[in-house]
């Protein structure tokens, strides 16, 4: 049963990863859940009767197990909702390390066909507008308008009418409508266009361009770095920042190393230490046509091993 059991569960395993990332909003919860469904489902195997497909089976598992987690987790925001205005550089940083922030998810953990098929459920503005939603209308919200389930098998599922799924559905629509942008206002650059902006924005931070970053942003550009709750609004605010407290000197402190994040360009930034670079923090762009409009960059250090990016790099 064990061999039959994994054959027809595990193709499901990066796809039920997208799923309770959604809901939880981090990568390592989820990939806790994604265990415990599969430990529950494997204990319930020889009560499978195959009146649902293994992979609605499993979804069903794991959505009640993050219903079940959410019940007594706080959401994870990200700075920029937190509900303050946007932060003075010259003012100190403020490091909130007990709250559960917003977590990036690397893409090389989903299907590539999910990251394409699905990539706007999956950006960073996306995920982080769900938290705010109640757990059963994000279950809904992600079940109905993501996986595209029948509104009657979710409210089997939730133990909803179907109408009050769809109402469910109408609300978690709307409110996510009032805290993401519209989908033109994302709207990236060519492909071309997209590596030029990536190859100013690395070449302006490797060498502590400070110039050359204002001119990379868009004019209502924002930058946020958890766990510091403050966020940073326009391209002139952004550089001050970086200027007066990015701890590297000059041209050759930092390093840049390209990956990708929730479907949008990302990179692991290396501070030199000596011969070696160190990781400092994991920055997630969102990309406009008129330049780079969003910066979640990340100091939770775990995130370097969790993308795959080295630990250290030698200086040449």
């Amino acid at each position: 049963m064990d061999t039959e059991f994994v054959e027809q569960a595990d193709p499901y395993r990066r796809e039920l990863l997208a799923h309770c990332y959604r809901m939880l909003g981090s990568v390592y919860d989820a990939e806790d859940l994604v265990q415990e469904t599969y430990v529950r489902a494997w204990r319930s195997y020889d009560r499978f009767e195959g009146r649902s497909s293994m992979r609605t089976w499993l979804h069903r598992i794991a959505t009640n197990a993050c219903l079940n987690a959410l019940e007594s987790r706080s959401r994870r925001p990200l700075p920029i909702g937190l509900g303050a205005p946007s932060s003075d550089p010259s003012e100190a940083l403020v490091e909130q390390k007990e709250v559960p922030w917003l977590e990036p998810l690397p893409d090389a953990m989903m299907d590539p066909a999910g990251v394409v098929a699905q990539r706007e459920s999956i950006r960073l503005a996306v995920i982080a507008a769900m938290q705010y939603l109640p757990a059963k209308q994000r279950a809904v919200l992600i079940l109905r308008d993501v996986l595209q389930w029948p509104a009657a098998e979710v409210g089997e599922m939730l133990d909803l009418t179907t109408a009050s799924v769809n109402s469910a559905l109408q609300r978690a629509r709307a409110q996510l409508q009032q805290v993401t942008v519209d989908a033109d206002e994302v709207t990236e650059p060519s492909e071309a266009d997209q590596r030029e902006l990536l190859d100013r924005f690395v070449a302006a931070f490797e060498a502590k361009d400070i110039r050359a970053m204002v001119d990379i942003f868009t004019k209502d550009a924002v930058w946020e770095m958890p766990p510091f709750t403050g966020w940073y609004e326009g391209p002139e605010t952004i550089a001050r920042l970086i200027d007066t407290r990015c701890p590297a000197d000059g041209p050759g402190d930092m390093k840049l190393v390209p990956t990708m994040a929730n479907g949008q360009h990302a990179f692991g930034l290396y501070m030199r230490d000596g011969d070696t670079y160190r990781p400092f923090n994991l920055p997630v762009l969102t990309l406009t046509r008129d330049g780079v409009s969003h910066v979640s960059a990340f100091f939770d250090r775990r995130l370097f091993r969790t993308f795959g990016l080295p630990e250290s790099i030698p200086v040449p």
